[in-house]
């Protein structure tokens, strides 16, 4: 080919020309695939539907009372232990948007953390500690209590219930209007009367530990019968004890003893019954069975003790050396013990007093005075003129003053006089007002008669 003839030459003929697309052809095989398809889909689409029907039905159905069969939906409200007062409660009631968060307090919890831990709203947090005395409670936590958080479901407090103790919470609830209320709830105790019984061998703390007391229990006996009974000195081999006392319960397991109600203390061949009587004002003591306190004006030993050093009596004193007499009783005690009024009165001097050394003297009305000598030291906020309650605490066991060692060297005067505090016939305290005589009979007659029924009981047994 020459030159010209390629120049002049028509490409376009050399392109070969695009095939056109080829239409589909729906045969009857592709008619019928497509029909059978969507008769499947069909299908599966109505049995889906059909079970989800099913189930949105069954769901009803549980829900809904079936009264062909007598049963009833069982709802269980959310509920606290009943105020001692019978209040109506106040914590918002269960719903299911309500949820509960259960907190244990850790060691170095307060509750701002604990807020902050759960990102509570710290303002909830300041409206309820600006409640006042109620909410002061939660300034204090310990390990080991227990917080219950009502949230909503954006998280919000609707009500807060702490456990104080086994014997008493704090619920406090978020108010319609806004704000927060609180209010404490006193668990109720199932009280039931216990007994026990015991013979002294070698002390009353040995004896009413075998026979089952606690050490408080053994000192609530002590505190009856310290006026009667010296219980330092007079205590002998054989000496027996019974005594009714309240034992506290809540939810069938026992919290703790409570008072006792009523009790017998034999001592060296003598004695003593006291029962227990609380009247129209709420006040208790202990009478016996005639009416009479056992309380007396004066306790018999203003401290806790370990020996009398030395008696009421002529003496040689042990720091001057010669005969003299000793007015009073001494009682050796540990330095800085308490030193209690032996009853009510007024102080009338407070201060140094030659070998008396730190002196407090108590004005019991007209007729009896008392002095304690060698003090340690003054209680704070006790001073001339101030009056005190039988066993408040004045001062402390020292050795001020002309003394060998710490002790309490303690006097009783009657009009002036000095009298044997060991020995001087205690004033009583006042007896059954006549107004309550009928109801003391009434509500101690069933006690001191279950008293002499165990008394009985016991004598038949040694007999046999």
């Amino acid at each position: 080919m020459d030159y010209n003839s390629f120049l002049t030459r028509d490409y376009k003929s050399l392109i070969t020309p695009p095939r056109e697309a080829k239409k589909p052809r729906w045969t009857r095989l592709h008619v019928l695939l497509l029909v059978a398809v969507i008769l499947v889909a069909g299908t599966v689409l109505i049995l889906v539907s059909g079970e989800a029907a099913a189930s949105k039905s069954a769901v009803r159905t549980a829900l809904k009372p079936d009264n062909s069969h007598n049963n009833q939906r069982v709802t269980i409200p959310l509920s606290f232990p009943a105020l001692e007062n019978n209040e109506a409660s106040t914590t918002p009631a269960i719903d299911s948007e309500l949820t509960w968060l259960t907190v244990k307090v850790k060691t170095g919890d307060a509750l701002a953390s604990i807020f902050n831990r759960y990102q509570l709203n710290p303002m909830d947090l300041h409206q309820i500690m600006s409640l006042g005395k109620i909410t002061s409670t939660l300034k204090s936590l310990h390990p080991g209590q227990i917080f219950r958080f009502q949230l909503d479901k954006s998280g919000q407090l609707q009500a807060l219930e702490y456990e104080i103790n086994r014997l008493e919470s704090l619920i406090v609830s978020r108010l319609p209007e806004g704000g927060f209320e609180a209010r404490a709830v006193q668990h109720a105790l199932d009280k039931r009367i216990g007994y026990s019984e015991g013979t002294i061998n070698s002390s009353l703390f040995e004896a009413g530990k075998q026979a089952g007391m606690t050490d408080a229990l053994i000192m609530e006996l002590v505190g009856i019968f310290g006026w009667d009974i010296d219980f330092a000195l007079d205590i002998r081999s054989g000496d027996h004890f019974s005594l009714l006392f309240e034992e506290q319960y809540l939810e069938g397991q026992k919290v703790k003893d409570g008072p006792i109600v009523a009790a017998e203390f034999t001592s060296q061949g003598r004695t003593y019954r006291a029962v227990r009587y609380t009247n129209a004002q709420g006040r208790s003591d202990y009478y016996s069975p005639d009416g009479h306190s056992m309380r007396k004006a004066f306790l018999r030993t203003p401290v806790d003790f370990r020996r009398i050093s030395s008696r009421y009596g002529k003496r040689r004193h042990p720091t001057l050396n010669k005969l003299k007499m000793h007015k009073g009783v001494d009682y050796a005690a540990k330095r800085g013990t308490p030193i209690k009024a032996a009853g009510d009165g007024k102080i009338s001097f407070q201060g140094r007093k030659g070998g008396y050394g730190r002196v407090v003297i108590i004005q019991h009305g007209g007729r009896y005075s008392t002095l304690y000598a060698h003090m340690y030291r003054f209680k704070k906020g006790k001073y001339v003129g101030k009056r005190v309650k039988q066993g408040q605490i004045i001062g402390y066991v020292g050795s001020s003053g002309r003394a060998t060692g710490p002790h309490l060297h303690y006097e009783f005067r009657v009009n002036g006089t000095h009298r044997n505090p060991l020995t001087v016939k205690l004033p009583d305290a006042a007896p059954i007002q006549r107004e309550y005589r009928q109801d003391f009979e009434l509500k101690t007659r069933g006690l001191l008669s279950q008293l002499d029924m165990h008394t009985r009981t016991r004598v038949a047994l040694n007999n046999n």
